[in-house]
């Protein structure tokens, strides 16, 4: 468990730092004055000032932040740091720091993705019924069947193929299937009884009940070239905003339950879990988690970056900034939701720990 945290805290940390990294970058490029950049929040442990802007490591690793010389529109500015001050630049520009962090974030997830082919190249489905994964509590792990293990006959018919194995557990309806599996050259036979279980879209939406015994495919590993690496991160990235975008939408519209909104402890929990798998699992986590942060932060609630978004949006409509009375009333209704949300992941966490401990 303190494992799992640790990375966790790592990822998270780095992360935000990264977010954070993408707005400061981008303000110091449009002339915005920086005060501080700080890795952590807290107190300082270590900080060097160079010209106005000090650069600070904190106590609590869990982030970071950057503060700018008129950030908040009802600050006191003086006149010598006008020119600096973020208010006072052009929407253009305040749009661009601003988007600058979730940016960062997709930038980071590709480059993430485009790692994982580089190093470790294309994961490809082989034709062999050979088990890649199985899946606890399920029939397949409770009969004894491993990693690796090779299907070559069900019912002393053989299987030629995964398609055939998928085909054959799926028409079962239930029916107790004799298993023959090649182990290291010997040939032994295992009684598996499928079970009736809800198969589930990358939404998490079910789509059908299928009969299934709970093993996943096999898997090799194809080497690739750096451009066909950086074509495939691209591709991944492009689908995870696409897929979260859509289960934003669908959450929303209540196609899918509340219940599947995770948060700081199931983080924590995957975090353990991909860094026991090994660091290919853990850097393709740390992408997913990235392009989570890079679009919910653009989602149009007050203190997000979204929100600040859509402030700028009214006032290039009107031509004017909103006025300080519906900022402020937006910004409550703003933390109100946000901390409904961070209530709710954390209730969702609990109670799906509770349902594993208790079965």
């Amino acid at each position: 468990m303190v494992t799992s945290i640790v990375v966790a805290i790592l990822v998270l940390g780095f992360l935000i730092v990264f977010h954070e990294l993408g707005h400061f970058l981008v303000a110091r490029r449009v002339g915005v004055g920086v005060l501080k950049f700080s890795v952590g929040f807290g107190p300082k442990l270590v900080g060097t000032q160079i010209g106005r802007t000090e650069y600070v490591i904190s106590a609590i690793p869990l982030g970071g932040f950057v503060k700018m010389i008129g950030e908040d529109p009802d600050e006191e500015v003086s006149e010598a740091d006008r020119e600096l001050s973020f208010t006072h630049k052009a929407l253009w520009r305040r749009t661009a720091i601003v988007i600058a962090g979730p940016l960062a974030n997709l930038l980071l997830a590709f480059i993430a993705f485009a790692a994982v082919f580089v190093i470790y190249g294309n994961r490809v489905p082989q034709d062999a019924a050979i088990v890649g994964g199985l899946s606890p509590d399920m029939p397949a792990a409770a009969a004894g069947l491993e990693l690796g293990d090779h299907v070559v006959a069900i019912d002393g018919k053989p299987i030629g193929s995964w398609i055939e194995l998928s085909d054959i557990v799926r028409a079962s309806e239930g029916r107790a299937l004799v298993f023959s599996v090649d182990r290291n050259g010997e040939t032994t036979d295992f009684t598996i009884e499928p079970k009736a279980s809800p198969r589930h879209n990358e939404f998490g939406e079910v789509v059908e009940t299928a009969y299934l015994i709970g093993i996943e495919r096999s898997f090799d590993s194809e080497p690739v070239g750096l451009g066909e690496a950086v074509w495939l991160g691209g591709e991944q990235t492009v689908w995870w905003i696409r897929t979260l975008a859509l289960s934003i939408v669908k959450m929303i519209s209540g196609s899918i339950p509340a219940e599947q909104i995770g948060g700081p402890i199931m983080i924590v929990q995957v975090a353990g879990e991909q860094a026991q798998r090994g660091f290919e699992d853990l850097l393709y986590f740390m992408a997913i988690v990235s392009v989570n942060l890079g679009i919910l932060n653009l989602l149009p609630i007050p203190i997000l970056d979204g929100g600040h978004l859509f402030f700028f949006a009214i006032e290039g409509i009107l031509r004017r900034p909103l006025a300080k009375r519906h900022r402020e009333i937006a910004q409550q209704v703003g933390l109100v939701l946000l901390v409904s949300l961070m209530a709710l992941a954390f209730y969702n966490d609990i109670r799906r720990n509770l349902e594993s401990w208790w079965g």
